[in-house]
């Protein structure tokens, strides 16, 4: 609901404005479920939903809305789940990592600025014309068409 709440607080700021983005920030999940993230996967997906739907209906007032999808990203929260998941399999998390790595094209996860990047450029005016999308940044991990 967290997404929710914020498009309430700031929409009439844009309309009144004739400007604005928002970005919200989802998972590859959101294309290609991620194994024992049930919930996650459940929940992103009616992020995609409320993001295309704020986009038709706002679009007209300057707002742009789009997700930013990262696939595997070095971060606090990929080592915990690394190590979650290294505890269970009864390996070490630098394998996980390893696997990771291995399932991508790129052949290694995300940094977090490469993620940043992409918000950036969602956020400028260059990205003027990109609304109600879901933009991959994962490495070339989804699969899909």
């Amino acid at each position: 609901m967290s997404v929710v709440h914020f498009a309430r607080a700031v929409i009439p700021y844009m309309q009144r404005h004739r400007w604005g983005r928002i970005i919200t920030i989802t998972s590859v999940s959101v294309k290609q479920p991620v194994d024992s993230l049930v919930m996650s996967n459940a929940v992103r997906a009616g992020v995609v939903g409320l993001v295309k739907s704020l986009s038709n209906e706002f679009g007209k007032d300057g707002i742009t809305v789009n997700n930013v999808a990262p696939g595997y990203t070095a971060t606090e929260r990929l080592k915990e789940l690394a190590g979650v998941r290294a505890l269970a399999a009864g390996t070490s998390p630098g394998k996980i990592y390893e696997q990771w790595a291995a399932d991508a094209p790129l052949k290694r996860v995300g940094e977090p600025a490469e993620i940043a990047d992409t918000i950036v450029w969602l956020a400028s005016q260059r990205a003027s014309y990109i609304t109600g999308q879901t933009v991959l940044a994962d490495g070339g991990i989804y699969h899909g068409l």
